[in-house]
């Protein structure tokens, strides 16, 4: 006997739940409030939280119930299983945002520079134009394979293909470049 009163109850909360979809019926909304939240509070309290987040994660599921009323698919499951469903979405995301703190702008780790000191940017400055100027002295064969290198990001193997080179010479003429550059920027930065 109780199994047909549970059964009837179900058909009852499903025709409950169709009618706030359907007619966003007021009366079936007040009465699924009165059977299913307090039963959502209490499967909030035992997942882990104090009474005030159940409260709240409550609230949240008979407000999504309201809203989402009319995606409920009867053929899918008991009204129980949907709105039992959205609570457990909803503790879910709950518990995600407590264990991923929130974004503080104003967080001086997370707050860029203005500007960058004036004496720095003066080096960087100088700096690229020793590179530059190092670079241009280089025969043109060797700048040449280091701007496919470094500035159009070709491997050593791309660049021997692509000038139709062996890859030793390719490599050769990289170490002889990157040495005449490491011997031209130390002159320079002794002559500072």
């Amino acid at each position: 006997m109780g199994r047909q009163t549970d059964a009837g109850k179900g058909a009852d909360m499903r025709e409950l739940l169709r009618a706030v979809g359907a007619r966003r019926d007021i009366d079936a909304y007040e009465t699924l409030f009165r059977h299913f939240a307090p039963r959502v509070k209490a499967y909030m309290a035992r997942m882990g939280g104090d009474s005030q987040l159940a409260e709240e994660l409550m609230q949240e599921t008979m407000i999504a119930v309201w809203n989402k009323a009319d995606r409920f698919d009867p053929s899918k499951g008991a009204a129980s299983t949907w709105i039992f469903t959205i609570a457990r979405n909803l503790r879910i995301d709950a518990f995600r945002r407590e264990r991923r703190p929130d974004f503080d702008p104003d967080d001086p780790a997370f707050v860029p520079d203005d500007m960058a000191p004036a004496d720095a940017e003066l080096d960087a400055r100088e700096a690229s134009e020793q590179l530059h100027e190092a670079i241009a002295a280089l025969p043109a064969e060797q700048a040449a394979l280091l701007k496919l290198s470094f500035f159009e990001d070709q491997s050593h193997s791309a660049i021997a293909a692509r000038l139709n080179l062996p890859l030793g010479t390719v490599k050769s003429r990289m170490r002889l470049a990157f040495d005449k550059l490491r011997a031209a920027l130390a002159r320079s930065g002794d002559v500072s």
